[in-house]
């Protein structure tokens, strides 16, 4: 057995946990304010039964696989020693693995104004970049904090020049393009290269790489903008699927799995390629270990397949028709709270953020537990739903709400241990998933829909808002943490200076 039974049951327990208070939070909703029709709440029902299964299927399959793999890539790259070879080598996995995300499909549909190969070609070149840039840091120990400060201001001076309409969409761009797929992968590669590495800060900056990465995406879009000069843009959310029976529910789902099933095959197929080739030039994994890494592969692809055919077929329609029938309520303010409800849960369910809490557990020896985690991510997220759904009610600009709540987060990195700079703005790419994209997104554009509004300019942005507040919670416990630490530290320098004193006369005692 490659994963024992207790393991598989804990990973069992995890996402029923995770996934269960999202279930609860929509039937109670469905029975009591916002009533959906049947076929719909049928529909969500079977995608949850997918997410479930699909979810457990991936924690499984990550931890078999994906940790492994980007290890050993990142651990042979570095042993090379060859700068360019490095260089070369990790902007090719960047340009390669990013293409392959699914997410970004998507992301260059909706902004018709850029051909779609042209967005995603330059994304993808962002992400490589960064990527590069990310491990120059590592290897030559940089403080990230100085990096993030300088790339987030030439962000923001770039949105002066670009169509308000495409400001949302932009900073959308850096949360879908780090997927579950390329975010384990990215992570486990930087654990391999810092291990390599022998100084008391390597284990700091093991962290780092999704916050750096995320911005490429940004800054692509942004000068894409620029390039095009859009005009102002309108959206209407996809039409939702009628179901006359549970036949015709039956074909609504094995009509999307095949699409999703060349989707991941797409999208694991760079990261199988570059593990073949770093096996073949290291030679050292022995039989058991290559064949655990192909189950766990194929662990992952199912899961993968499951949980987004579960959320795109399931998910999507409910998330959009109740954001139409909660925003058509007299009393429509009350999205703004259900809407933070909602985003404290479903960030639970997010595939990469079980990796992301797991990881950083581990490479701090529980310093820094899962749970806490979790709790800075729910808090941070379910703040950022309820300032997504006010834009929504009000059609604020998303730039009242990036500008200061970026200063914030920035400012935050010169006052905290910066592990938790590192891992906050990596929380903020991980965050900002399949969850997020296909729940929230649509809820935002059925409430914007019902509201009359805007759906480019009001609704989109979700994406980036769920990713900019886990970057100032996250932080913010660890000014927390600072505190107690230097707490504890005073207690114990007080202790030992009014630790009685052993004299000559007492260690005579002692030794009778």
């Amino acid at each position: 057995m490659f994963f024992n039974q207790s393991k598989f049951k804990e990973k069992f327990s995890e996402t029923l946990k995770a996934v269960f208070p999202i279930l609860g939070i929509v039937l109670l909703l469905c029975f009591t304010i916002a009533p959906i029709p049947p076929s719909i709440l049928l529909t969500f029902l079977v995608g949850a039964v997918l997410l479930i299964v699909g979810m457990l299927f991936f924690n499984v399959g990550v931890e078999l696989s994906m940790t492994p793999i980007g290890e050993k890539v990142g651990s042979v790259i570095t042993k090379s020693r060859n700068i360019w070879l490095m260089v070369i080598i990790t902007f090719i996995m960047g340009v390669v693995i990013t293409i392959s995300e699914p997410d970004l499909q998507v992301l260059a549909q909706q902004v018709p104004s850029v051909p779609n190969l042209t967005l995603i070609f330059a994304v993808a070149i962002g992400v490589g970049i960064f990527l590069v840039i990310a491990i120059l840091r590592m290897l030559f120990s940089r403080p990230l904090s100085q990096l993030l400060v300088f790339f987030y201001a030439i962000i923001f001076i770039l949105t002066l020049f670009v169509p308000k309409d495409f400001l949302a969409i932009a900073f959308d761009s850096g949360g879908v393009t780090t997927g579950p797929m390329t975010v384990p992968f990215i992570m486990s590669f930087g654990v391999g290269i810092a291990a390599i590495r022998s100084d008391k800060h390597a284990e700091d900056d093991t962290f780092g790489l999704v916050a750096l990465c995320s911005i490429g995406p940004i800054l692509a879009v942004l000068l894409l903008g620029m390039i095009y000069m859009p005009g102002s843009t309108e959206a209407v959310s996809e039409a939702i699927p009628i179901i006359d029976n549970t036949v015709d529910m039956w074909n609504l789902f094995m009509f999307e799995l095949p699409t999703y099933m060349e989707e991941m095959a797409l999208s694991i197929f760079p990261i199988i390629f570059f593990y073949a080739i770093f096996q073949f030039m290291s030679r050292d994994g022995n039989k058991r270990t290559i064949i655990r890494i192909c189950v766990g592969i194929v662990e992952t692809y199912i899961g993968l397949v499951l949980f987004l055919t579960g959320v795109n077929v399931g998910f999507m329609p409910a998330g959009n028709y109740l954001g139409q029938t909660i925003a058509d309520l007299p009393y429509a303010w009350i999205i703004v709270p259900i809407g933070m409800i909602i985003g404290y849960f479903i960030v639970k369910a997010e595939p990469a953020v079980f990796v992301l809490t797991k990881q950083v557990e581990e490479m701090t020896s529980g310093a820094i537990s899962a749970n806490a985690m979790g709790m800075a991510l729910s808090i941070g997220v379910s703040a950022s739903v309820g300032l997504a759904m006010i834009r929504v009610l009000t059609g604020i600009s998303i730039m009242w709400f990036l500008v200061p709540g970026y200063f914030i987060a920035l400012i935050l990195t010169f006052f905290v241990p910066k592990i938790f700079t590192a891992i906050a703005f990596d929380s903020g790419g991980v965050a900002s998933g399949p969850m997020t994209a296909t729940f929230l997104l649509p809820f935002a554009m059925g409430a914007c829909e019902a509201l009359g509004g805007n759906i480019i300019t009001d609704a989109f942005g979700v994406v980036s808002m769920v990713a900019m507040t886990p970057l100032i919670t996250i932080q913010i416990m660890g000014v927390v943490f600072k505190v107690k630490e230097n707490k504890l530290h005073k207690e114990a320098v007080v202790a030992m200076e009014h630790a009685p004193l052993v004299t000559a006369g007492d260690m005579d005692i002692i030794e009778l």
